[in-house]
Parts: C-alpha cells; sequence; structure tokens
C-alpha cells in the first residue's frame, strides 16, 4: 500500500528547494539498521528489507518566513544518511544517520533547532549537461576526513508503470524524527511528488556508511534521480 498523501505545512518555519537529487540507496538486514536507531523507533522495511540511502543535492532559496534569501546562506550543498522507520504511533518517517553540509551557519542552526546529527564539510555538486559530480570531505565535528565521490548521468523519466512501490517507499517522505533532549520528535515536510528520473552511477567511493556505523554493501545500489522541488518544514513536536 502506499504512503499517504504529503502533509499541509499551514506554520511552514523553513522554506527550501531540493534540487538535482540522486538517490542511491542499499539493502541491509533489519536488525544491522535496527541497533543503529533509538529503541522509541523500529526499522521499516520493503519486503522484508530495510533500505539506507545516502542522497546528495543542492539546496537552494534557503529562507525563513518573511526573510528573503540571503546570498551567503540560502544556497549550498547537502548529503544526507538516511534509513526510513515507524514511530510507537505507527508512523513512518525519516531517520538521519548523518547529514553533510557545506555551510557552517546551516550546521549550527540545524543541530541547535533539530537536534539533528549535521556535519559541516567541503562539499560540492557540479551539473555538467546530463552529468552530475559530487564531492564531499567531512571537517566538523568529530573525526575529520569521511569522503565521499560520486558521478552519476541521467536518463530519461521513469514511465509511469516505473513509479512503483519501491520507489515510491524510498522516495516519498514527509516527516523527519528526531531525539531532542531524550525525547522523540518528529516535523511534517511538504513538497510535491518527486519528479524521478533513471540515474546511471558512472564512479562512487564513499566512506560515509562506515562513518555512520554501516558495513560495507555487498551489492550494486539502487539509484534514482530528480531535478527537484520546492520545500516547506515544518516545526518539531513531541511524538508521543
Amino acid at each position: 500500500m502506499r504512503a499517504s498523501p504529503p502533509p499541509r505545512v499551514d506554520w511552514p518555519v523553513m522554506y527550501h528547494r531540493w534540487s538535482d537529487i540522486t538517490f542511491i540507496h542499499w539493502r541491509y538486514p533489519p536488525a544491522v539498521v535496527q541497533r543503529l536507531l533509538p529503541p522509541c523507533l523500529t526499522v521499516e522495511t520493503f519486503d522484508g528489507t530495510a533500505w539506507v540511502g545516502l542522497t546528495p543535492f543542492l539546496m537552494e532559496d534557503v529562507r525563513t518566513p518573511g526573510v528573503p534569501p540571503l546570498p551567503w546562506l540560502s544556497r549550498f550543498p547537502e548529503t544526507n544518511l538516511r534509513t526510513y522507520v515507524r514511530d510507537a504511533r505507527g508512523r513512518g518517517g525519516l531517520w538521519f544517520l548523518s547529514l553533510d553540509a557545506g555551510c557552517l551557519p546551516a550546521v549550527l542552526a540545524a543541530r541547535a533547532g533539530y537536534w539533528l546529527p549535521y556535519f559541516w564539510s567541503d562539499m560540492s555538486v557540479r551539473v555538467d549537461g546530463e552529468q552530475i559530480g559530487y564531492r564531499c570531505r567531512r571537517r566538523w565535528p568529530g573525526p575529520s576526513g569521511a569522503r565521499w565521490d560520486a558521478d552519476v548521468e541521467t536518463g530519461p523519466p521513469l514511465a509511469e508503470a516505473e513509479h512503483d512501490e519501491l520507489a515510491h517507499f524510498l522516495t516519498a517522505r514527509y516527516r523527519l524524527f528526531t531525539v531532542v533532549a531524550g525525547r522523540l520528535a518528529a516535523a511534517e515536510v511538504e513538497h510535491p511528488p518527486w519528479p524521478l528520473r533513471h540515474v546511471r552511477l558512472l564512479a562512487l567511493d564513499q566512506e560515509l556508511l562506515r562513518a555512520g556505523g554501516l558495513p560495507a554493501p555487498d551489492h550494486a545500489p539502487l539509484l534514482h534521480g530528480s531535478a527537484g522541488v520546492p520545500v516547506r518544514v515544518g516545526m518539531w513536536s513531541w511524538s508521543s
């Protein structure tokens, strides 16, 4: 069964656009992922398998309500390492194992406001026709040096029949979970459905899975891509 339609965020605390995104996913045994989650969350599976996604993209037009985008804060690259979970109420959403961003003020704000595991990194997203190059070198906090490089080639849009249950499971996510002061909290995220495209992996060299506590995958990843969507993010509230 497909997930519920996107929620309506009536009082957003942040606007932005996720552009030039690639979804890179690997299968993992549920127990391997569960041990990385807080006790209040359960890993969500598809056909009995947990999934972990590496999702690089470009954050654009970042602003708060009533404030125009600022040139030095409104555009920067980001990479998320994420998995899919349910809370005690049965609500699905994202759990972030790490988030790397190329803007230190954004990293500090997200750590303070949403208690998310953001890292300040040297990052870039370079688009050359149908090819996209992603680069990331972690700087702060914690041990620095974790890195990842990827080159992909975007292809045609997915046909209607290719927008299957798995593609929906991996990309149609409208809630994030975090732990604030020891309690589970959630924030709603509103955006239109992803206009997904085929993506071919040209090169990948990454250390973020290991840095996130996961063993190296023993199989090729599944990829999807999108030019992007506009996003409205709500403030977190207690999940229970």
